[in-house]
């Protein structure tokens, strides 16, 4: 696992206790005992003995989670899943490790009574469930005109008790793919995958990095290598003219340590910023590039930490809301307001370009969206991003099947979000098409080079 906000706690689906003796639960942790109810997010905690387990509920049922063990002790009780997936507790709060803000707690007096019986696990049990965790969590029927009680009653005649997996997938599959939302995922077993992007996007991998890695070094730097941190996952080169090029590919993924926590996470990016960012260098740069057009996505912390390299005064970035209510897709948590704060290390202040197209996903966005209202000189070039925000919800289904789909809501100061459409460029360029492939061209770049050099 890497330190991406994608695998919340629930990405352990279905783990077992997590074994060997936990530390005796001492006075600043005995607060936090108890089952809790969170706002939003459809989760129930209990917690006890040094050990805290996830419930998913919804209407249609209660199903466990993950487990985690106690892991520290102070203000804030921590605890860490067996993937290396790290959480603090306090009363009333919960918040993961990589993800900004944090999520409300509900003490409860008991578990509720769906979460202390087996649940049924057949096909109509696992529609159900299936049906309703979109029903009581996704915030985008209305904007994406999908009527979603009418997707229920087209399918689920369809099922019955002797509905084989491959046909019950095959619904599932079909009942979400007109979302086209990258953050919607179904997973059965290890032979069957369901995944969707927006039409005319293609969603970044190996084959694609190394192919516009490539690209870049030979036209672009002039046949020199890229400077490379974070296992590849960021490069650097000086520009002539003064100029600087920085690539990031991920907020994630920056080490071999397995499991990969944030923490391992963030000290290799800010071992990569640290020599990119120098003062000698800071004080020369004239511009710099930020290509963010192959990027996988991440950590949104991680995100705001490069953010913090770029500017010398806290700015907002984005507020963070989640839906928080059954059969009301219009009701949600109180919008939670994230900003970016001054890294206490050499930053660079001047203008900047940032780089983006349809394969700038998930935390790639975020960034960019956290960049938008930098002081300074800041310009997007290139095609909109891919449209998906939200931290990624793990679920577990009746049938052991793992979904995944969003929750959340970013914000701009003025309320709007780019959910969908993608944050849209100031000056469209194409990116990486066949043509610029073929023709030995990068638009995007060189027109980030001529503005800069204009910006001066």
């Amino acid at each position: 696992m890497t330190c991406t906000t994608v695998t919340a706690i629930a990405l352990a689906l279905g783990a077992t206790l997590v074994t060997g003796p936990a530390p005796a639960a001492g006075a600043k942790d005995a607060h936090v005992e108890g089952v809790w109810r969170s706002d939003g997010y459809g989760a129930v905690y209990a917690i006890d003995e040094g050990r805290l387990r996830e419930f998913q509920t919804t209407a249609a049922g209660c199903l466990p989670g993950a487990t985690a063990k106690r892991t520290g002790s102070g203000h804030w009780a921590s605890y860490t899943t067996k993937d290396g997936t790290a959480l603090d507790v306090l009363p009333g709060k919960l918040r993961f490790a990589g993800s900004p803000g944090e999520r409300g707690l509900r003490r409860l007096s008991a578990l509720p009574t769906d979460c202390t019986r087996p649940a049924p696990s057949g096909p109509l049990a696992t529609f159900d469930v299936f049906w309703q965790t979109f029903e009581e969590n996704y915030p985008f029927f209305a904007a994406k005109g999908i009527d979603w009680h009418a997707v229920r009653d087209r399918y689920r005649p369809r099922i019955s008790d002797r509905t084989t997996d491959e046909e019950l997938f095959a619904v599932l599959s079909d009942m979400v793919r007109p979302l086209y939302d990258a953050h919607v995922r179904i997973t059965a077993g290890e032979d069957r995958f369901f995944f969707q992007k927006r039409p005319g996007t293609e969603i970044p991998g190996p084959e694609l990095d190394q192919r516009v890695k490539a690209h870049i070094e030979r036209r672009d730097l002039g046949g020199r290598p890229l400077q490379e941190f974070a296992n590849g996952r960021i490069g650097y080169a000086d520009l002539p003219g003064g100029q600087g090029y920085l690539r990031v590919t991920g907020f994630g993924g920056y080490t071999d340590t397995d499991p990969e926590t944030y923490d391992d996470c963030s000290a290799a990016l800010d071992r990569a910023l640290d020599a990119v960012f120098t003062r000698e260098r800071t004080a020369r740069l004239k511009g710099l590039i930020i290509d963010l057009r192959i990027n996988g996505g991440g950590s949104d912390s991680l995100g705001l930490r490069l953010a913090g390299r770029l500017t010398d005064r806290t700015h907002f970035a984005y507020a963070k809301r989640a839906r928080n209510h059954p059969s009301d897709p219009a009701r949600f948590t109180r919008p939670q307001p994230q900003y970016v704060h001054p890294a206490r290390a050499p930053r660079y202040t001047g203008p900047v370009a940032v780089l983006t197209g349809g394969s700038t996903v998930s935390a790639g966005e975020t960034v960019t969206q956290a960049l938008m209202h930098r002081p300074g000189r800041t310009v997007r070039i290139g095609a909109p991003t891919q449209g998906v925000f939200s931290d990624v919800m793990p679920r577990v289904l009746p049938n052991g099947w793992q979904l995944m789909l969003p929750n959340e809501e970013f914000l701009t100061r003025t309320g709007r979000t780019f959910d969908g459409s993608g944050i849209p460029p100031h000056l469209t360029e194409p990116v990486f098409t066949d043509a610029e492939f073929d023709r030995n061209r990068d638009s995007a770049f060189d027109r980030a080079v001529s503005v800069l050099r204009l910006s001066r």
